[in-house]
């Protein structure tokens, strides 16, 4: 797929990352279409049934409605590469308890494609009898790819884990989404995952990590991505 501003997706926003042309869709993916890169961040698959083991009892659906959203995803870009960046699985068990329904599903969305597994604080080792490669951090032309954003500055990183935020104050209304969190030079992606909680882009886990003057929260809505300005976040 190759998107230009009259043909991308009216749901979606159209970014620049180091000169990088990106797509941030409100499924929580994020598209690159030279490369034909798709990255999606902290799948956490395998929540529920990794809570169930701890005695958190909870609706056992996560694993099913992540993967319903990101063979979505998949269909509509097509691309030649994935990245999942980190935490794919919420323990390091997490792929062995997948159901043989759910991995079918999964190997089919792999299938004629080259599939990245970052590794992560949650799943540290590659996943257990699924293909794809399993790496620390993966460079693609300007771009680097890892779990964990750098506390240095990184131009070009593209990361996850901290499971950004935002929100915004109109007309006496908050409203509090999750979002793509970027400066231009670097970009901290949504959680993916259908169980995962998410941290405001004004707490202090995000210090130093972008420009303050140039800060956008691409807020996931309902129907689309809203392109919010760093000075209109609010913490909370």
């Amino acid at each position: 797929m190759n998107l230009s501003p009259a043909t991308m997706m009216p749901d979606a926003e159209l970014v620049a990352i180091a000169g990088e042309r990106a797509v941030c869709d409100m499924r929580g993916v994020l598209y690159f279409p030279e490369t034909d890169v798709l990255a999606v961040s902290d799948l956490h698959l395998e929540k529920g049934s990794s809570l169930a083991r701890r005695g958190a009892l909870l609706p056992p659906y996560d694993t099913i409605a992540t993967l319903a959203r990101l063979q979505e995803a998949l269909d509509l870009y097509r691309p030649r590469i994935v990245v999942s960046l980190g935490d794919s699985f919420h323990d390091g068990e997490g792929a062995a308890r997948l159901h043989p329904a759910f991995r079918e599903r999964l190997e089919a969305m792999m299938a004629g494609r080259d599939w990245f597994w970052i590794a992560g604080n949650h799943d540290p080792d590659a996943p257990a009898d699924l293909p794809g490669d399993t790496v620390r951090e993966l460079a693609i032309g300007a771009l680097l790819f890892r779990h964990e954003p750098s506390r240095t500055p990184v131009e070009g990183e593209i990361a996850g884990h901290l499971h950004p935020c935002a929100r915004i104050v109109q007309r006496g209304r908050s409203v509090r989404r999750r979002c793509f969190a970027s400066d231009g030079a670097r970009m901290v992606m949504p959680a993916f995952g259908a169980y995962t909680g998410s941290l405001n882009v004004l707490d202090r886990a995000y210090a130093g990590l972008f420009r303050r003057d140039s800060l956008m929260a691409y807020m996931m809505g309902r129907d689309r991505v809203f392109a919010i300005a760093g000075s209109m976040l609010r913490p909370g």
